[in-house]
């Protein structure tokens, strides 16, 4: 959560750009927001790509998505957004990204378990999958929206990715993680085996979440 605006707008505009190198945003797509210490949110506006974005083109909206400050049209995701922070009053940032390992899991429709690597477990954990719902429809806000109590991070069905931290800079990092895990994955069907942590090693992982309070559910490893 922030106190200065200014911090808050610098980092949704250097998350924006992160995203688009990185390609995990294509076009217009994907949107990012910050939640101020009094309850208003900073947010990427619709149609802009986040990689020429500038502070001046976002948005300052209330708890209800009220236009505050601002000459853009707010993201068409604003509901996602604001659902979330309903769901969590601790979170602080936001990013919702159409990463081309995410999207691609996320169009099974199902959620991703495995504990393939050490960052895997630990960050993500369990990443559950909302149902197909259109953008920017409540019906979407609602579905994904109470992940956020127990999980980093939630697939939308055909897609994309929605990750979330006490600011920007955690959001977007769970986004590089997920897509980073997912790479990780490629390359292991690739060498032929996909081989999880043992649960000696997952039962070490729970104690360094529990020191530093990172709350995702235990991924699935090997059997004992």
């Amino acid at each position: 959560m922030y106190k200065n605006h200014a911090d808050a707008k610098r980092a949704i505009v250097e998350a924006g750009k992160r995203l688009y190198k990185n390609g995990y945003v294509a076009a217009n797509d994907g949107n990012i927001t910050a939640r101020m210490e009094d309850g208003t949110i900073w947010c990427t506006p619709t149609g802009v790509s986040k990689g020429s974005m500038t502070e001046d083109m976002l948005v300052r909206v209330d708890e209800d998505g009220k236009v505050l400050e601002g000459k853009r049209q707010v993201s068409s995701e604003i509901m996602l957004h604001l659902a979330i922070y309903r769901e969590s009053p601790k979170l602080g940032g936001i990013v919702h990204a159409h990463g081309p390992g995410a999207t691609a899991w996320a169009s099974q429709g199902k959620p991703w378990d495995k504990a393939i690597s050490l960052d895997a477990a630990l960050h993500l954990g369990i990443v559950p999958c909302a149902p197909f719902a259109i953008t920017g429809s409540r019906a979407l806000a609602e579905s994904a929206a109470p992940f956020c109590r127990q999980h980093t991070a939630v697939f939308l069905e055909h897609h994309g990715s929605v990750t979330w931290g006490q600011d920007v800079k955690q959001a977007l990092f769970r986004t590089e993680v997920l897509e980073h895990t997912f790479k990780v994955y490629a390359n292991m069907k690739i060498f032929g085996e996909i081989r999880l942590l043992s649960q000696r090693e997952l039962d070490e992982v729970e104690e360094v979440k529990k020191k530093y309070n990172i709350r995702c559910p235990r991924a699935i490893g090997r059997d004992r």
